[in-house]
């Protein structure tokens, strides 16, 4: 294992689960009534936040975005302190809900900036924990070797509503280092965004006054909402993007209930929410995975992966040999889905590491002063030699600006990608 892969859990696919998951989604709910009641009894200190609204991140699951290992940031202070104001604002009818079919944490994200996937998927995994340990423990028993299997004492595994503290268990899981592993199913699991999300909010907005039963709030919405769009009638331009963002989201702030409606319609498609999000994991599954074991493969025929004595020479020769193979070897396939190139850096930066991970015993970092950079490749030995060399994954008409030291190639015809239109 060598870095998270970008997918994550979406707690709406535990809402919309027949009957296998949908207890998970109760455990959930339970746990912000919990926490609802809390806030609204009682004045929540730093002590209180730490004990019941801060969670660590479960990196034991290997899911998240981190490009190199699994270290990724925690749901701290400041998501339990969001979390704590806004319990009785955003969710004061939380568990009573009379527009939508149940409660979704997902509306946090709607209303706080600041708040996102990553961090609504680390709640919801930190209170289905318990579950996911039990998984693990006993598909590893039935497919894992005894000798990959070690005894671990887990902590804050479940919520004892008695005593309101989390309790501890002992689990045989799958080890990996020095730390357990957690598996996860992948019915649970989406990439990109969650279901109830606030870019489908916005950008969908006009059709959710439609779903309004009442004709009187219908009228109010649809009024307040166009009497914030800006309207030049001598320029007859229709308003942007932009426009009609800022105003659903003064109508939102004007309207709060329509968040609900919102809900009410993703909840209405849910099994569209399943289907979507199997086809992204099987896409994650073939790139991240599948094609990343046939692109390691073709650099081991060309001996990509051996050492050299020092890291100028390293880096040349493994530079030489990437930009061949991607070049003139099909070896651009990797960067291609269903005939589209993928893009993005933080893509880019995970192939990187997948690829040349363990490949050298010299430093090798995907960017310039370690992450602070464009994406490129570095190799180094010693930090006081200060050589170091670089290769470009991006397109870009300032090359030179990032370069220290540039390889230079004689011209020669190329390939073209068989996958690029």
């Amino acid at each position: 294992m060598v870095a998270d892969l970008p997918l994550f859990i979406d707690p709406f696919l535990l809402f919309n689960s027949k009957k296998k998951y949908k207890q998970l989604h109760d455990d959930i709910i339970k746990h912000l009534v919990f926490l609802k009641e809390k806030s609204t009894s009682q004045t929540i200190d730093t002590g209180a936040l730490k004990a019941w609204y801060v969670f660590k991140e479960v990196e034991q699951n290997w899911l998240g975005f981190s490009v190199s290992g699994n270290k990724g940031s925690a749901l701290g202070l400041d998501f339990g302190r969001a979390l704590n104001e806004n319990l009785h604002k955003i969710f004061s009818e939380f568990g009573q809900e009379k527009v939508t079919k149940g409660s979704h944490l997902e509306k946090l994200c709607l209303i706080k900036d600041g708040v996102g996937k990553d961090n609504i998927s680390d709640f919801a995994t930190n209170l289905v924990k318990g579950f996911l340990l039990d998984y693990t423990q006993t598909l590893a028993q039935k497919h894992i070797a005894e000798s990959l299997r070690e005894k671990f004492r887990v902590q804050r595994v479940r919520f004892n509503y008695d005593t309101e503290t989390w309790e501890e268990a002992t689990f045989y899981l799958p080890k990996f280092k020095n730390d357990f592993v957690i598996l996860m199913p992948k019915e649970l699991l989406t990439k990109d965004e969650t279901w109830i999300n606030k870019k489908d909010l916005f950008e969908d907005f006009d059709r959710i006054p439609s779903a309004i039963a009442d004709d009187e709030l219908r009228h109010k919405v649809n009024n307040y909402f166009l009497g914030r769009i800006p309207r030049d009638p001598k320029k007859k331009k229709e308003p942007t993007k932009q426009e009609k963002a800022a105003a659903a989201f003064a109508t939102i702030q004007e309207f709060p209930e329509l968040i609900d409606y919102y809900i009410k319609s993703k909840e209405e498609s849910g099994d569209l929410a399943e289907s979507i999000s199997s086809e992204k994991v099987a896409f994650s599954q073939k790139f991240y995975i599948n094609n990343v074991q046939q692109f390691i493969a073709g650099l081991q025929n060309k001996s990509f992966y051996a050492s050299a004595q020092n890291s100028q020479e390293e880096a040349k020769k493994k530079i030489e040999i990437l930009k061949e193979y991607i070049e003139n070897n099909d070896g651009c396939k990797l960067f291609y889905h269903n005939g589209q190139r993928i893009k993005g850096e933080k893509y880019l930066q995970l192939l990187f590491g997948l690829v040349c991970h363990e490949s050298s015993i010299f430093d090798t970092n995907r960017e310039v002063n370690n992450g602070r950079g464009p994406v490129i490749s570095k190799f180094q030995k010693e930090m006081r030699t200060n050589r170091w060399w670089s290769l470009s994954w991006q397109a870009t008409k300032n090359l030179n600006k990032i370069y220290k030291s540039k390889l230079r190639f004689t011209k020669k015809p190329t390939k073209q990608c068989p996958l690029s239109k």
